[in-house]
């Protein structure tokens, strides 16, 4: 990986954009792990603390855990805390994402690939749409997500979906249906979340596995909020009548540092896998 991010224009910058989240963005958080969501999978190897307020996954050589809303939703800002698991995570995954159901189903991922002690995660992005994905990007963080938690978001709008960390946008994917790309816009999604293992890829391809003398293996949660007004959520990022909006200048100058120096891999540069030309969205 590129470390220019350590040249002192790069960490300039990132004083500037913690500064600038510091001083004008206000995350307001009110769901509720009792009453938002239920156990997908992994019975007591996920619990639920206080009034509902903290959830934790847990994985081991037996099981993985996961959840899901109660609730669908069509459009709007959905963000999650996450503090990820700690120490050699390798081949363990933290999936995250927003999905409908069945063959032709729309989805928006986030996955968090474990790595080995000292190694920094990859968080790997994807997009369904009408049952088709293939559209990967994967980047490193800008600090130890299992540290502390850390604020991961889905931005969906009938314009664009916008991948936020911490409210920084990470990747941007626009409707381009006009030009024959279909774009997730009808079918409702429920929040899924799971730690499961996946040692066969997650780590190095394959070649690192989970060490199970180390489980359990646990994720946490918190600060679960949903906001369906897709278009107030969409105001402090876009500019632009609502079906022809674009990042503003402040974020897409945030996007771009992201992609410049964390970004390590994107399908739309991907000439080996794409050799006789790549997919009609990368095209704008």
């Amino acid at each position: 990986m590129d470390m220019g991010f350590r040249s002192k224009n790069g960490l300039i910058l990132s004083l500037v954009l913690f500064l600038g989240l510091t001083l004008c963005t206000s995350l307001v958080f009110g769901g509720n792990f009792y009453q938002d969501f239920e156990v997908t999978f992994g019975d007591n190897r996920l619990k639920r603390f206080g009034k509902g307020d903290l959830l934790t996954l847990s994985l081991d050589q037996v099981s993985g855990s996961g959840f899901r809303s109660k609730k669908e939703y069509l459009f709007g800002r959905i963000d999650m805390q996450l503090k990820l698991v700690s120490g050699n995570s390798a081949g363990t995954v933290t999936a995250y994402y927003l999905s409908s159901e069945g063959a032709t189903h729309d989805e928006i991922d986030f996955e968090f690939l474990g790595n080995v002690t000292g190694q920094p995660y990859t968080v790997h992005t994807n997009v369904f749409t009408q049952g088709t994905g293939g559209r990967e990007q994967q980047f490193r963080l800008w600090f130890d997500p299992t540290e502390k938690f850390h604020t991961y978001s889905v931005l969906w709008n009938p314009s664009m979906i916008i991948f936020l960390v911490d409210n920084t946008p990470i990747r941007v994917f626009n409707n381009h249906e006009a030009k024959g790309v279909p774009f997730p816009k009808t079918q409702p999604m429920k929040i899924y979340s799971s730690l499961w293992n996946a040692d066969q890829w997650a780590t190095q391809g394959g070649l690192v596995k989970t060490d199970w003398s180390k489980a359990p293996f646990t994720a946490y949660y918190r600060n679960f909020n949903a906001n369906p007004d897709h278009a107030s959520a969409t105001t402090a990022f876009t500019s632009g009548a609502s079906q022809s909006q674009v990042l503003n200048a402040w974020n897409r100058r945030r996007l771009r540092w992201v992609q410049k120096y964390f970004m390590i891999y994107n399908y739309c540069t991907d000439t080996k896998r794409f050799p006789q030309g790549f997919p009609v969205e990368c095209k704008f």
